[in-house]
């Protein structure tokens, strides 16, 4: 799973990004309203036919529109009902989590949410994980990352151009694995002086 870091940037550039992407069935938006008293502000899911239902503007379709003109689209139904609606509109995509962490699963996050955010949606990484490494995996593609350029400096999902199914893969440390062949060793080694010891007699 060596891979330079430079694909990243690589791809960033050359794949759409958080913006131009097109949600999928059981993705969502994230809607805050804050100038009004009307049960709005909520997370809600784009149902398998591609058609999202919205409070009081109805059904939304998705299909074949990237988020940026969702959004967008969104934003002018709710402004015909409100005059001046201090309104934000998030995408909310799910990722796999896998690997070193304590609760690995599928987790939503919006285009804000940070690397270290996400590990701690799913548990935190165990004792056992290589952190210096981390793996985004889509489809037959695999892109490591770098704990310095990922986690130390804050990348959002936007940043690195997270997309809806990918999975983040945080792998073990080869000295987690070499400290359990070592516990068997030395189980071995005190066996094999008892088996002798008991020989002797």
């Amino acid at each position: 799973m060596k891979k330079s870091l430079l694909i990243i940037f690589f791809i960033n550039l050359i794949l759409p990004g958080i913006f131009a992407q097109q949600l999928n069935p059981g993705d969502g938006v994230r809607i805050t309203f804050l100038n009004i008293t009307d049960q709005i502000t909520g997370d809600y899911f784009i149902q398998q036919d591609g058609n999202l239902q919205l409070p009081f503007i109805g059904l939304v379709k998705t299909t074949n529109i990237n988020f940026k003109t969702l959004r967008q689209t969104i934003f002018n139904k709710y402004a015909e009902l409100y005059k001046d609606p201090a309104l934000t509109i998030q995408p909310l995509i799910r990722i796999n989590v896998l690997g070193e962490v304590r609760n690995p699963g599928y987790y939503y996050v919006t285009d804000v949410e940070k690397m270290t955010g996400i590990l701690a949606l799913a548990g935190g990484v165990t004792g056992a994980a290589a952190t210096d490494d981390i793996y985004i995996i889509r489809n037959d593609q695999e892109i490591q990352l770098k704990k310095s350029e990922v986690i130390e400096k804050g990348n959002t999902v936007a940043d690195l151009g997270l997309q809806s199914g990918d999975r983040i893969f945080i792998p073990r440390s080869f000295w987690a694995d070499a400290g359990q062949y070592g516990l068997i060793l030395s189980g071995l080694a005190v066996l094999v002086t008892l088996v002798s010891i008991l020989l002797r007699k």
